[in-house]
């Protein structure tokens, strides 16, 4: 896998890379292990005492881990594997004083620091540091919850271009909606999924109501370390953000800010809100897409306009045929639009970057 820093010589992901199994295995690890991951809404762990368990990418990562926040209202992320004989401590979301295993009864404070154990009178050198629940690296942004496992880069490097751009957005007073949430299971690898919506290049092709919409011929890209823009600009007529003198796109037209972050989340801000896309890998030909909708104060009414449900039903078939069109042994790989394939190419250059060990 070479991927040329030169888009104008570079040649894209090869075809085997979407459709082997053993190279999906090794994509957990370098990349997905590595990288942050969306978990829930912040909700899940709203009240002092609240516990809330979960796998981590189930099927990929399958990590067991637990959120808690403890009586001082402080937030933690910790493994879910008890440190004695490594039975799940936590199996269902609620509200606990202290965290104890349901198999020989150890105890850990709500931040994972190990608190008592019957029978281990005499054991030598107990309790040590490795008695306590691992913790694991854990952001909030948005009123939502990320985790990763070891993490490549600071939370706060990965969305930093993201809140520079759009800080003067009323982020905080979005609302999750689980009315206009659904998931999606498409039949194709997920960097497929992500290839497809790094470029605009498809739009008039695949999708004539957004092409309605939108100036095609001002589309722009913008790339960034561990993640990249598009900006949409809406025609007249069309729904547009009023920006405030002095952000970044004042007195322009912006129908839509197509945020990507590597490797697997989209954050798609429009007047009306956001609309997040939670790529999950179930295997290397299946995908489950999750769509998750928040609105700000008042803004509910204009998601329609949008047309998010068709768009994705459009999207989710070009990427399935893909899926079936690489399976041919006369496909290898392809080439890059040096003015419309940037967001791909820089996709590909990460997954190389990754792939390499150098993340």
């Amino acid at each position: 896998m070479h991927i040329s820093e030169n888009i104008h010589q570079a040649h894209t992901l090869p075809a085997a890379f979407y459709r082997e199994a053993g190279t999906f295995e090794t994509v957990k690890e370098c990349i997905f292990a590595s990288t942050w991951q969306w978990v829930a809404e912040s909700e899940v762990i709203a009240s002092p005492q609240q516990v809330w368990p979960f796998a981590l990418l189930p099927g990929v990562l399958d990590e067991p881990l637990l959120f808690t926040r403890d009586a001082e209202g402080r937030a933690h992320c910790l493994s879910n594997v008890c440190t004695h004989r490594g039975k799940l401590v936590v199996e269902q979301p609620g509200s606990q004083r202290i965290l104890s295993c349901g198999y020989h009864g150890r105890c850990f404070r709500l931040d994972g620091r190990f608190r008592s154990m019957p029978e281990f009178d005499g054991v030598e050198n107990f309790p040590s540091p490795a008695d306590d629940l691992s913790r694991i690296p854990f952001a909030e942004w948005l009123g939502l919850l990320f985790v990763s496992l070891q993490p490549a880069m600071p939370f706060e490097e990965l969305i930093r271009p993201i809140t520079e751009r759009i800080g003067w957005m009323a982020l905080d007073t979005l609302r999750y909606s689980p009315e206009h949430s659904q998931d999606y299971e498409v039949q194709a690898n997920w960097a497929l999924y992500c290839d497809n919506y790094l470029e605009g290049f498809h739009i008039p092709f695949v999708h004539p109501a957004l092409n309605q919409a939108i100036e095609f011929g001002k589309y722009e890209y913008e790339l960034h370390p561990y993640c990249n823009l598009q900006v949409g600009i809406a025609k007249e007529g069309e729904p547009c953000f009023d920006i405030p003198a002095g952000a970044p796109d004042h007195g322009r037209r912006v129908y839509a800010y197509y945020y990507w972050v590597f490797p697997n989340l989209m954050f798609n801000f429009y007047p009306w809100g956001l609309s997040l896309n939670v790529v999950e890998p179930l295997s290397h030909q299946r995908t489950r897409i999750r769509f998750r909708t928040y609105y700000f104060d008042n803004a509910a009414s204009e998601r329609a306009l949008n047309q998010l449900d068709l768009t994705e039903m459009e999207d989710e078939a070009v990427v399935e045929s893909v899926q079936r069109g690489i399976q041919s042994r006369y496909y290898q790989t392809g080439r890059y639009s040096p003015t419309q394939e940037q967001g791909l190419h820089h996709f590909h250059r990460l997954v190389q970057q990754f792939m390499n060990g150098v993340g």
